[in-house]
């Protein structure tokens, strides 16, 4: 029967208007005195800013997704940034009359190409997202292409892809960095080495390693996880899509954002940014030479649901 949305920023949360959803699934209804109007049994509290929660008396346990911010995309061939960090779990115990803080991580910042040969920054990692316990990592940003430089991808909740380059293979990086049961992401794919074209890998994502770069085409991002906690099906934690540069060669392709907010690479400019509270890692960009200086894509911020019956 779907959710009916209410913003109560006076209920059992604190924040920047959170959403409070009541689903209409469930017909045992009851009249709550405190908030004068008659609720539904389950309440789902959306956080797509920081906040505080409360746990409202006799709630015990509820469902949580935590989804970090994704890693900014690599510059001058850049690799995508890996996705941030995506922990799901049923009956998670929690007191009531006690205040949680609920941090919601921001994407990290897309990577910067100077004027010159081989002057690409590496993204930046996203930011980790908290509830209670639970930390879901920010993703590694992806790599950017330095002459000669050492692999500047970054490991993460999912790993940044590798940067095109001239005679050293920019591998991607590790994710599910730190550790966790079930894993909260995957490694990024390795960009290609050698003469042009130069093509980057994707970041890994939620649930698939990004592509490496093979033949003529970037890696793509690695696909994220679908999660109905918030009353609908939305994917989430996808990888950023890894850049390509045709120089003199034949025409190439720049790697697609995984499903689940991750942002394409490019073959011209800066790769597109991951979607705003899905932890998409950010699309990395194409070569910019001789005269141009120029960000690519940023990663997505993350978000916390939480999920509980009354």
């Amino acid at each position: 029967m779907g959710i009916k949305q209410y913003s109560i920023q006076s209920f059992s949360s604190r924040g920047l208007n959170p959403t409070v959803s009541y689903t209409q699934a469930n017909p045992q209804l009851r009249t709550n005195p405190k908030w004068n109007f008659t609720t539904y049994r389950t309440v789902i509290v959306t956080f797509k800013t920081s906040g505080e929660w409360v746990c409202p008396t006799g709630v015990t346990s509820v469902e949580y997704l935590v989804v970090a911010g994704g890693g900014g995309g690599g510059a001058a061939i850049g690799g995508g940034g890996g996705a941030g960090g995506y922990r799901t779990g049923t009956g998670f115990s929690v007191t009531a009359n006690t205040v949680y803080t609920v941090t919601v991580g921001a994407g990290g910042g897309g990577g910067t190409a100077a004027p010159g040969i081989g002057t690409g920054n590496a993204g930046t990692n996203g930011s980790n997202s908290i509830f209670s316990t639970i930390t879901s990592t920010g993703g590694g940003g992806g790599g950017g292409y330095v002459v000669n430089g050492p692999n500047n991808a970054a490991t993460g909740g999912s790993g940044g892809g590798g940067a095109g380059a001239d005679s050293i293979t920019q591998s991607g990086r590790a994710g599910n960095t730190p550790s966790t049961s079930p894993s909260q992401g995957n490694n990024g794919g390795d960009g290609r080495s050698g003469t042009n074209p130069w093509l980057a890998g994707g970041g890994g994502g939620a649930g698939a390693v990004g592509a490496a770069a093979v033949n003529f085409n970037a890696g793509n991002g690695g696909a994220g996880i679908s999660s109905t906690i918030s009353g609908s099906s939305v994917t989430y934690s996808g990888g950023g899509g890894g850049g390509a540069y045709q120089g003199s060669g034949p025409s190439v392709t720049a790697g697609s954002g995984g499903d689940g907010g991750g942002g394409a690479g490019s073959t011209t400019t800066g790769g597109t940014a991951g979607t705003v509270n899905t932890g998409g890692g950010g699309g990395g960009q194409s070569y910019i030479y001789p005269s141009q200086t120029q960000n690519t894509g940023a990663g997505g911020s993350g978000i916390v649901i939480i999920k509980m019956e009354q």
